[in-house]
C-alpha cells in the first residue's frame, strides 16, 4: 500500500498549467513515480523496514541521494548531531516529535506499536512533488522549487505519513472509497494533533491547516487542506481549486483519486475539528483519545464505511469517557453536522436501542446473529444471509444499522410484480418489506447480510 501526500488530481493540474516547464515535468515525473510505486506494493508487509543498526531505537534517516533506489544510504540515526542537511535533520527532528506524541499522549511505541524502528529516506528521486509511506517506511521529496517546497519542511507532512503506518497496522483500512478516505483524514487529524501539540494551542487557537508551509512563495495557498474549512486551501491558475468536500451532500462519486480518497476525506475531517471545538481544551485530550480508541479498539473493518466508524467514535466517548456524557454528544452533534448519524437521533434513545438490538453485554441469552431472506423477482429465487455481530468484521456496522432500522418508522406497501421482498430477523424482533420501502440504512443492512451467504 503506497499512500500519497498529494492527490494525482493536483499534480495532473501540475503537469498541464504549470507556469514554467520544469514544474510541469515536475508534476509529469511525479505522477510517474507514484504510479510504479502503486505497482510495485499492491499489499503491505507485517513489519518495519528499517535494518538493525547498533544504538538505533526510534529512527533512523536515509538520503536517496536524488535516485529511486530505497531506503539509500544512512546518514543520521539515535545519538548524532545535526548533519546540516536541512532536508535529514527536519525529518530526524519532525519524526522523534511524531513518535514522542503517539508514545506519551496515546501509549503507542511507533508505527507498529512494538517500537519498531522508523526507516525514513529523502532527497527521493529528482524534484519529486510528494510523499509517502509505501508499507514498510516513510519517504520524501525536495520538491520542485518552483510550486512546492522541500517536503521535510511542514512538520505535519511526516505526522500524516507516520499515522498512515499507524493506520496500517492498526484498522487496516482499505485506501479506496469511503474506507480510504478515512484512511486519509485519520492521516489528517493526527498531524494536526501533532502540530499543535507542539505549538502548545487548543483548539481554539489552532488554525486546522495540513502543510500550510509547502506551497512556494507566490502561489495563491495557504496550505494543501484544510479541516475546519475543506475546499477553501488553495485557488491558483497553476495547481487549480481544492477540490475537498466538507459534507456528505457534496460527496463526490469518482473513480479517480482511488475513490476520491483526497476529496471526500474532508467530511470526516471536518467532523473531528468540529467534535474539538466543541469540546474544547487541547486536541488530543478527548477529541483525539477516541478517535484513537476507534483506530485500536473499534473493531472496524477494513471496509469501513464513513457512517460504521462514525458510530464507532461515538461507541468509543461513551466507553473512555463514562462519568463525562457531553463527549459522546459532541462527537455525534460533530457528525450530524456533516450528514452523518442523523442530527434528529436523540442519543439517550440511540443507547436504549443499541441494548434493545445487541450491544454486546456478555449475557447468554442475547441473540448474536442476524439473517436476510430474500425472496421473490423475476426468477423467484429465494436467499438467505446470516452475520455474527460479534465476530464478523461487519458486525459493528450492522449493529448500529439495526439500531437505525429499529429507530425508524417504515411502512410496508404491496409487493411489485418481480421484484424483492426482504425479511430481516433478529431474535425474536422480524421485519418483512417489499424492494421499494426499503430505506438506506435497511438496503445497507440487507446488503451486508446477504453477501455472508445462508
Amino acid at each position: 500500500m503506497s499512500c500519497t501526500f498529494v492527490p494525482p488530481y493536483l499534480l495532473q493540474r501540475i503537469a498541464l498549467r504549470a507556469g514554467t516547464r520544469h514544474a510541469s515535468a515536475s508534476g509529469r515525473e511525479t505522477l510517474q513515480v507514484d504510479d510504479r510505486l502503486r505497482a510495485r506494493r499492491e499489499s503491505p508487509p507485517g513489519h518495519m523496514a528499517a535494518p538493525p543498526l547498533p544504538g538505533t531505537k526510534t529512527r533512523v534517516v536515509h538520503t536517496a541521494n536524488n535516485t529511486e533506489s530505497l531506503p539509500g544510504e544512512v546518514v543520521r540515526s539515535d545519538g548524532d548531531p545535526p548533519v546540516g542537511d536541512l532536508a535529514v535533520d527536519e525529518a530526524f527532528d519532525s519524526s522523534g516529535q511524531v513518535w514522542e506524541m503517539f508514545d506519551t499522549q496515546f501509549g503507542r511505541q511507533s508505527i507498529d506499536g512494538h517500537g519498531g524502528t522508523v526507516s525514513i529516506t529523502v532527497h527521493y528521486g529528482r524534484d519529486y512533488d510528494n510523499a509517502f509511506w509505501d508499507g514498510t517506511q516513510l519517504v520524501f521529496g525536495d520538491g520542485d522549487g518552483q510550486i512546492f517546497e522541500r517536503f521535510t519542511k511542514p512538520m505535519d507532512v511526516m505526522a500524516h505519513e507516520f499515522t498512515h503506518g499507524v493506520t496500517q497496522f492498526t484498522a487496516g483500512l482499505a485506501y479506496q472509497d469511503q474506507p480510504g478516505a478515512l484512511n486519509e483524514s485519520i492521516s489528517d487529524v493526527f498531524a494536526s494533533m501533532a502540530k499543535q501539540r507542539i505549538r502548545a494551542q487548543t483548539a481554539a487557537e489552532a488554525d486546522w491547516l495540513i502543510a500550510e508551509e509547502l506551497f512556494m512563495p507566490g502561489i495563491n495557498a495557504k496550505a494543501l487542506r484544510s479541516m475546519r474549512e475543506p475546499g477553501t486551501a488553495y485557488d491558483d491558475p497553476q495547481i487549480g481549486k481544492d477540490l475537498q468536500v466538507g459534507s456528505m451532500a457534496d460527496y463526490v462519486e469518482t473513480d479517480a483519486d482511488s475513490g476520491g480518497v483526497h476529496i471526500n476525506s474532508g467530511i470526516p475531517n471536518r467532523a473531528f475539528t468540529l467534535a474539538a471545538l466543541a469540546i474544547g481544551g487541547y486536541s488530543w485530550e478527548k477529541a483525539g483519545q477516541v478517535w484513537y480508541d476507534t483506530l485500536v479498539n473499534g473493531r472496524l473493518s477494513a471496509l469501513a464505511s464513513f457512517e460504521s466508524f462514525a458510530q464507532a467514535t461515538v461507541t468509543s466517548a461513551d466507553r473512555i469517557f463514562p462519568s463525562d456524557s457531553s463527549v459522546a454528544e459532541k462527537i455525534r452533534a460533530a457528525w450530524a453536522e456533516v450528514g452523518l448519524l442523523g442530527a434528529d437521533v436523540d442519543l439517550a434513545a440511540y443507547r436504549a436501542t443499541a441494548a434493545a438490538v445487541g450491544q454486546p453485554t456478555g449475557s447468554s441469552d442475547q441473540p448474536a446473529t442476524v439473517a436476510v431472506r430474500r425472496n421473490g423477482g423475476f426468477a423467484g429465487t429465494t436467499k438467505v444471509g446470516q452475520l455474527d455481530l460479534n465476530a464478523d468484521p461487519e458486525g459493528p456496522e450492522v449493529r448500529h444499522l439495526l439500531m437505525r432500522v429499529g429507530m425508524q418508522h417504515i411502512t410496508a406497501t404491496r409487493p411489485t410484480p418481480d421484484r424483492f421482498i426482504y425479511t430481516v430477523e433478529y431474535g425474536d424482533w422480524r421485519l418483512t418489506v417489499p424492494e421499494q420501502d426499503l430505506t438506506p440504512e435497511l438496503r445497507r443492512l440487507v446488503q451486508v447480510v446477504l453477501n455472508r451467504g445462508s
